[in-house]
């Protein structure tokens, strides 16, 4: 039985190499942006060198198989709302698609597009505690190693049209998280339980 198994082990030994090196080179990447840098989701009170779609515009927001993205959203007596188009230019509060109240929301990505956010408070999204993102699908993706910003890449009007490309952005403030090999390890996990019920076999 010992060296029949071995035999088995060493026969389809290759076959596991390969998928543990197949299993070791394919990553989800995620990507976390700190809304608004360091002064994070409030209202603009007139000192800030940049808007939030601004801000927005220095960033490349990607979604796709091998990658996802949040923003993170930092703020007390305040919210986060998630509109369509109307509601964000109007600064309609009463029906959003999602509202988000605990102060340090996390908000995934899910799919390509424009996404609009306002504050919920009276009066901050006519202050232009407002923003939208444009959210790129996997076809927009060439090998991307971590997000940098995009200087020739489109504007984003109020009404979220792309207008015309703008040069003068700042730099980067992106917080990258960890490669998490999510594929690796269920193929890592299926590979020990194939080769367990392989050795048992008779």
């Amino acid at each position: 039985m010992g060296v029949f198994s071995a035999r088995k082990a060493c026969k389809f030994a290759p076959i596991f190499s390969l998928l543990y090196i197949f299993s070791t080179t394919i990553h989800v990447s995620c990507f976390q942006y700190e809304v608004g840098g360091k002064r994070g989701w409030i209202r603009p009170d007139g000192s800030e060198y940049e808007t939030y779609n601004e801000w927005a515009q220095q960033h490349r927001f990607h979604v796709g198989d091998t990658l996802c993205t949040f923003n993170h959203f930092k703020y007390s007596n305040d919210s986060v709302l998630l509109v369509n188009n109307e509601d964000y230019t109007e600064c309609a509060v009463n029906n959003p698609i999602s509202k988000f109240e605990d102060g340090n929301t996390v908000f995934e990505f899910d799919h390509s597009g424009f996404y609009y956010f306002i504050s919920g408070q009276p009066g901050h999204c006519q202050a232009g505690q407002k923003m939208i993102i444009w959210v790129m699908g996997a076809h927009h993706q060439s090998a991307i190693s971590a997000p940098s910003p995009s200087p020739r890449g489109p504007t984003i009007s109020q009404d979220g049209s792309e207008g015309r490309n703008a040069d003068s952005w700042g730099p980067s403030q992106t917080n990258s998280t960890d490669t998490m090999p999510i594929t690796s390890i269920l193929l890592n996990l299926f590979m020990g339980v194939v080769i367990v019920l392989y050795l048992l076999m008779d």
